[in-house]
């Protein structure tokens, strides 16, 4: 919704309305297309009247007529590159919304730099959007996708870790979970575990949150924000917790269709990136071997076999494709059998009664065509998928691998000591 917003020139979208929406570029910088990418597909942009994405740092040409909305970090070279567009007369106007606060200094160049260039008329508008967090499902969003090595376990448990380096760490984690709450439109209770570096957040979220709320009139969590009206005294929970209170669950390999795909495939804000394996028949020897051809596919909340599935034990997923291929096939048969019968010769009565009760038939079954073709789509996204996985786990005995360490957690009794299993070769 925040997003939809922030395209619509900050402005809420209208139901109702079913003019033409106002055609725009959109100038993201990584941080922005990591946030956008996993919630918008490129028809909804194109629906906003999105016309053009690109990013900051690429070779962009002026397009004098059109606004454009930025969508970036407030980060020094974001700042420079910006100024650089007003001074180069690139877009008719500018929306410039930040990705979490901009601070006055930096917000002072740019002002300079509008001066400067006399496209102070062309700035539309300014915004701090606090969007500093990724959406991956509906309840389940990550902090960062970019840098992200910067704020890891490793990074905050590295023994030679300076203070002012720890302070970043903290301030950016802060930073995003203030975002985060803004959005939300909540003020939430906190609660952490003591000592740790969970602490640190806690204060730090909480100092920022109280002297944001202090400033009454500016507060970001009243007024007429995104989320007015759901300042309540129901406030959401928020628990912090260290990594280090419970280290063994990030070691253990679950069984399910989601678990799997992100541990041995490459599964990156809900896009999966497959290698296709070329077949290695009838390539005459001597020649030169095929080049693997790259796909990528999006595994999002629109994808109603993933939704349902991607909690379920993978032996069953396979199944279920199956089915789903089976009951697909059954329709298309259907759909040929109707056409083949309105290709009726002759003019005799019984034709001519079947073919006014097939017609009904064949006109509901070419409305469901868009439908089968989804279904088709997502059967064959799904066997491509499943199958990637399914030659990681022969390759590697995953299968073996997982009952092991089943059996090592429930603490039954092995048929081989663990360091039996693992000097075996095998």
């Amino acid at each position: 919704v925040a997003l939809k917003r922030m395209l619509n020139f900050n402005v809420p979208p209208v139901k109702n309305s079913t003019g033409e929406p106002v055609w725009k570029v959109l100038i993201y910088d990584r941080f922005g297309q990591d946030i956008i990418s996993p919630l918008l597909s490129v028809k909804e942009l194109r629906d906003m009247g999105i016309t053009l994405h690109l990013l900051l740092h690429s070779d962009r040409d002026a397009i004098p007529d059109v606004p454009a909305v930025y969508f970036v970090m407030p980060t020094e070279e974001n700042i420079d590159r910006m100024c650089q567009d007003l001074r180069n007369q690139l877009y008719e106007s500018y929306y410039l919304n930040f990705i979490s606060a901009i601070s006055r200094s930096k917000l002072e160049d740019i002002a300079n730099a509008a001066i400067g260039a006399n496209a102070v008329t062309q700035v539309a508008k300014v915004f701090d959007q606090y969007l500093n967090f990724i959406t991956l499902e509906d309840d389940m969003f990550v902090l960062c996708n970019q840098n992200k090595e910067l704020v890891s376990y490793r990074a905050i448990n590295r023994p030679d870790i300076t203070d002012t380096e720890m302070e970043t760490i903290m301030d950016t984690i802060v930073d995003s979970l203030f975002c985060f709450f803004v959005t939300l439109g909540a003020i939430p209770i906190i609660r952490c575990s003591r000592g740790t570096a969970a602490e640190m957040v806690a204060v730090k979220l909480d100092k920022k949150l109280r002297e944001n709320l202090r400033d009454a009139r500016n507060s970001l969590f009243t007024g007429d924000t995104l989320g007015a009206g759901q300042f309540s005294f129901q406030r959401p929970l928020l628990v912090l917790v260290d990594r280090n209170i419970d280290l063994a669950t990030p070691l253990h390999h679950t069984w399910t269709y989601q678990a799997l795909v992100h541990d041995v495939l490459d599964f990156h804000l809900n896009r999966v990136n497959l290698e296709e394996s070329t077949g290695t028949e009838n390539t005459p020897a001597g020649a030169r071997p095929k080049k693997k051809n790259k796909k990528s596919y999006d595994l999002t909340t629109s994808d109603k076999f993933w939704q349902k599935h991607k909690g379920s034990p993978f032996p069953e997923v396979a199944e279920s494709v199956q089915q789903e291929l089976e009951s697909y096939r059954a329709q298309e048969d259907e759909v040929k059998r109707l056409k083949s019968i309105m290709g009726i010769e002759g003019e005799d009565e019984g034709a001519i009664s079947m073919l006014s009760d097939n017609t009904a038939k064949l006109t509901s079954a070419v409305s469901s065509l868009p439908e089968l073709l989804e279904k088709k789509r997502l059967i064959d996204l799904h066997t491509n998928v499943a199958t990637a996985v399914l030659e990681h786990i022969k390759s590697r005995k995953l299968d073996v691998y997982f009952e092991y360490e089943e059996k090592i957690m429930s603490k039954s009794t092995l048929d081989k000591s663990l360091l039996d299993m693992i000097s075996d070769p095998d």
